[in-house]
């Protein structure tokens, strides 16, 4: 039976064996919005009005209903604290249902909004990630007292309990409001092993926690309707190419914005540019200063300037900018010419189409759907993102030019032998990294689509 809402908060650890379970404040609160939002609607006696995770804890994995429950229900209902967004757990279920908002906005062309925030505790704005800095969200509305003090204020402290019943009323009316305005689909449960967080990597700058914003550069690779090769229907184009749309007409709209939103529900801020306007843009011999997604349309390679300036491209070396191939097997005109268009691809961008992880490679080589295109990013986005880390330029603190490491003393106050020093970014940090993300796909050197489950 699919939930009316699920609540999403951080679990609070117990203060030793055997103490009272800190959540259990959460559950009441839990119990009081199931109460109201029964009231409130016609659901049946005996439905579910509400999810909550009661039983897994930071650091394990989904289990199979707490995916089903993210899939299927029709608000989210995040609870605000500092632990929330410290939590890896509590931002992959945010990424995966802001996904379906995703997938929905792409296959209607309307925004679609169904996460309401609740305070637990209140957060600093600064302390906001992107994705939670970006609703837009009036917590006035349920009281001054609220907005002061969050819920576990006004349910712990005494005389607070009709502010308490005020907030708790208005958070359940908002959530049957949005419920009844917005109407997602349910989808397929994402696989959490790939599911990242919304609030980035945990200690990464901009990461969860707030901090300067981690940003990215997409540029599209493609043709507009004014310039395509003879018999290349322009339905799939618009005015340039941002506006190109290889899912047409299940996906309504261009896949710059899908991508868009995508990586912006990775706590990254993004900009977008077409590769006929970045000339000169790609220089290898300057340091990166942001990572890249470049997205290419297979049917560039039929101009043969902008397929020279792929080729020159793929000649310098650029590891922080992977490449993504969006393929509609649907489109029968692609269709018709697949192994050609991606036969001259492949030898056009021979580096950047065998390069990186299995999911880089696999990305580079078609995929097939809006679905696929949604779990692969992401990864695609991460390893660019970890690249760029790589092969940044690294910048000494004002005034210094060389900073001694610190020596311990010996027991007998003699220092010990000098360690030698650090590297700014030290080698096995990064394999432990890649080790963590491919886990045996090192072997994967599979060369076709990905996931072409619609096929």
């Amino acid at each position: 039976m699919q939930p009316y809402f699920f609540l999403s908060y951080a679990h609070t650890p117990r203060f030793g064996a055997g103490g009272p379970d800190p959540d259990m404040w959460v559950e009441r609160l839990f119990r009081d919005l199931c109460g109201h939002v029964m009231a409130l609607t016609d659901l049946p006696a005996g439905a579910e009005a509400g999810f909550m995770d009661r039983e897994i804890r930071s650091g394990e994995g989904w289990s199979e209903r707490l995916g089903a429950a993210l899939a299927t229900c029709r608000v989210f209902v995040p609870l605000f604290s500092p632990r929330y967004f410290a939590s890896e757990m509590c931002g992959k279920e945010w990424f995966a249902f802001a996904h379906r908002a995703i997938q929905h906005g792409a296959a209607s062309n309307e925004r679609a909004e169904a996460i309401v925030p609740a305070l637990w505790v209140p957060v600093p704005p600064s302390q906001l990630p992107g994705p939670a800095e970006r609703l837009q969200f009036n917590h006035n509305t349920f009281g001054e007292r609220y907005v002061t003090d969050g819920l576990y204020g006004l349910i712990k402290l005494r005389g607070y309990a009709e502010q308490y019943e005020r907030a708790v009323y208005e958070l359940a009316r908002r959530i049957v409001r949005v419920a009844e305005t917005v109407r997602l689909d349910p989808v397929r449960p994402m696989d959490y092993r790939v599911v990242p967080s919304a609030f980035g990597p945990s200690g990464s700058v901009g990461g969860a926690g707030g901090g300067p914003a981690r940003t990215l550069h997409v540029t599209v690779a493609a043709g507009s309707r004014h310039d395509l090769p003879d018999g290349r229907s322009p339905e799939y184009y618009g005015e340039s190419a941002l506006d190109w749309n290889p899912y047409h007409p299940v996906s309504q709209r261009p896949i710059a914005y899908v991508a868009e939103d995508v990586i912006k529900n990775l706590n990254y801020q993004t900009t977008m540019s077409s590769f006929d306007d970045e000339a000169g843009h790609f220089d290898s011999k300057q340091p990166p200063t942001r990572p890249e997604i470049l997205i290419v349309d297979r049917w560039v390679v039929e101009d043969e300037h902008r397929r020279q300036r792929l080729a020159a491209f793929d000649q310098e070396s650029r590891p922080w900018i992977n490449v993504v191939v969006p393929w509609n097997r649907y489109d029968h005109q692609s269709r018709a010419k697949e192994a050609e268009l991606a036969r001259r691809l492949e030898e056009t961008l021979p580096v950047k189409m065998g390069q990186g992880r299995a999911a880089c490679r696999a990305a580079a080589n078609g995929v097939a759907n809006m679905e696929t295109l949604g779990q692969i990013l992401p990864q695609v986005v991460e390893a660019a993102a970890q690249q760029f880390l790589r092969h940044a330029q690294v910048y000494l603190p004002a005034g210094n030019t060389h900073t001694e490491r610190p020596r311990l003393l010996g027991p007998m106050g003699m220092s010990e032998p000098p360690a030698p020093p650090a590297a700014p970014f030290p080698p096995d940090a990064y394999d432990a990294y890649d080790a963590h993300i491919d886990g045996n796909d090192s072997n994967d050197t599979d060369r076709g689509d990905a996931d072409d489950s619609e096929s």
